[in-house]
This record gives C-alpha cells, sequence and structure tokens, in this order.
C-alpha cells in the first residue's frame, strides 16, 4: 500500500503473547474479531516506519484478540512488533448501507446546529456502551473554542450527514 493512499487505523498490537510469536492485539472493529478478517496487514510504528505481515492465524482471548503472524516464531521477534498501529486502507472496506458511516468518514466534518450555528469540526468519536459521542472541537469558523460531546444518534440528534459538502447537521442546543 501506498502511503498517499487513504488508510485507517484498525488496531495496535500491544504485547506479547506467549514463546511462540503470538502477539496481543487491541481491536478498533466491531466486533473486534472483525480485524482478522482481513488477512493483510501494514504495520506503521510510531518511528514513522511500516511493515507487511500475513496473519496466519488468531482468535479472542480475554478482552481483546491474539493473533499468529508469518516469519513471526518467537517471543524476540513478537516483541519488536509491540505498539505499531494496524492501518488498512480505505478501499478495502465494504460499503455500508445507506444512511451508516464509518467512524473516518464522520471525523473532519463540520458541526452545525438546526439554526445554522457552527459548533466545529468532529475531531473524533468515542464508544461509550450505551451510543457513539461525537467528540466537536470548535475552530475558527465556530461560535467558539469548547470542546462538546454530542451523541451519534441519527434522527435523533443527528439530523443530516452530508458528506459530499462536509457538514454533519445536528439537534443541538449550542450552550450545551
Amino acid at each position: 500500500m501506498s502511503q498517499a493512499e487513504q488508510e485507517t487505523v484498525f488496531g495496535r498490537v500491544t504485547s506479547v503473547f506467549g514463546v511462540k510469536g503470538w502477539v496481543k492485539i487491541y481491536s478498533y472493529t466491531d466486533p473486534m474479531e472483525n480485524l482478522l478478517e482481513y488477512k493483510r496487514w501494514e504495520l506503521r510504528f510510531p518511528d514513522g516506519r511500516r511493515q507487511q505481515v500475513k496473519v496466519i492465524e488468531g482468535r479472542r482471548h480475554g478482552p481483546g484478540l491474539v493473533a499468529r503472524l508469518a516469519e513471526v516464531d518467537d517471543r524476540d521477534k513478537a516483541r519488536l512488533l509491540c505498539g505499531a498501529e494496524i492501518v488498512v486502507p480505505i478501499s478495502s472496506l465494504p460499503p455500508l448501507p445507506e444512511g451508516e458511516y464509518y467512524w473516518h468518514q464522520l471525523e473532519g466534518l463540520s458541526v452545525e446546529t438546526l439554526g445554522g450555528q457552527r459548533l466545529g469540526v468532529v475531531d473524533h468519536l468515542m464508544e461509550t456502551g450505551s451510543n457513539d459521542v461525537l467528540v466537536v472541537r470548535g475552530d475558527a469558523g465556530s461560535i467558539d473554542d469548547r470542546e462538546r460531546l454530542i451523541p451519534y444518534l441519527p434522527s435523533d440528534v443527528v439530523k443530516a450527514v452530508d458528506l459530499a459538502a462536509g457538514k454533519l447537521v445536528v439537534d443541538w442546543d449550542a450552550e450545551f
């Protein structure tokens, strides 16, 4: 994958698992096992290095996943992968039904109230258990520089998502 191609982070290698080269994985996919559907990963290390790896097998283990990667057959080789993010090209993601979005599609969208007040841009989303939450940060064009946590509840709070215009409209009190 060329670095210029758009990509998204699906998880990260957190630590080693056992002595035969397996690694523990924290998955950002829902359900978490979906990460194992991708048989080739690109690892992006904190220092900017990248490495292609092939997933031989993997499974759920406790609160996360464990995986065995090709050519990683001992604990020392596995340790070298710890801290790397697992990135996949956006082009490899399956299409979603109408009205559903991947988080990366919502990040960076301008957020406006029904009355046209600009609240800022979606910095990121977080999972809370009951529903996802948009973390909206004020910017130069917004009414203030506050950070707002807005529940991602389509139809209820989120009234419109226009990816082409880069805009998300919410039924939300700007004072909240």
